[in-house]
């Protein structure tokens, strides 16, 4: 599913946790129902003239008198360098198109859990026992492939 509206960008917001973007749609673009079959769904974002595209979750969509206001959560993965010329438009009225992703909620909800370490007073970091060292991997994987003995 798909959609294309003429929308105001109206701000960007950060924080610590996540990163929000809102645009304000008027007219007869508040009424197309694509608008409110694509909320809570994860959606790929562009604006007309950006070759960039955000992968965000539709969070809500609020009506009043004068207009509706479309939120988004932007995926915590996105690249300053790839919203960078997106968020360039903050402010300007733009052409939309909002497009359903592939990815479901969950996927787009995983937080990636890393390894974990302590860091001793003296500034050294530890993994948990257990874990390969870059000497151990790299004859692991001369092991299994031939062609990739360095």
């Amino acid at each position: 599913m798909q959609v294309t509206v003429k929308a105001n960008f109206n701000k960007q917001t950060k924080d610590s946790k996540k990163e929000l973007i809102q645009f304000y749609v008027k007219g007869e673009d508040e009424k197309k129902q694509e608008l409110s079959q694509l909320v809570r769904e994860v959606v790929e974002l562009q604006i007309e003239g950006v070759e960039e595209k955000l992968t965000c979750e539709f969070s809500k969509t609020t009506k009043d008198g004068k207009k509706t206001t479309l939120d988004f959560i932007v995926k915590g993965d996105t690249s300053a360098e790839q919203s960078f010329n997106f968020y360039k438009k903050a402010g300007s009225d733009v052409t939309l198109n909002i497009i359903e992703s592939q990815m479901s909620i969950d996927e787009f909800n995983d937080a990636h859990e890393g390894i974990k370490y302590n860091v001793d007073k003296d500034g050294t970091a530890k993994v948990a026992d257990g874990q390969l060292t870059l000497d151990e991997y790299q004859d692991e994987d001369e092991e299994t492939d031939p062609e990739n003995v360095h």
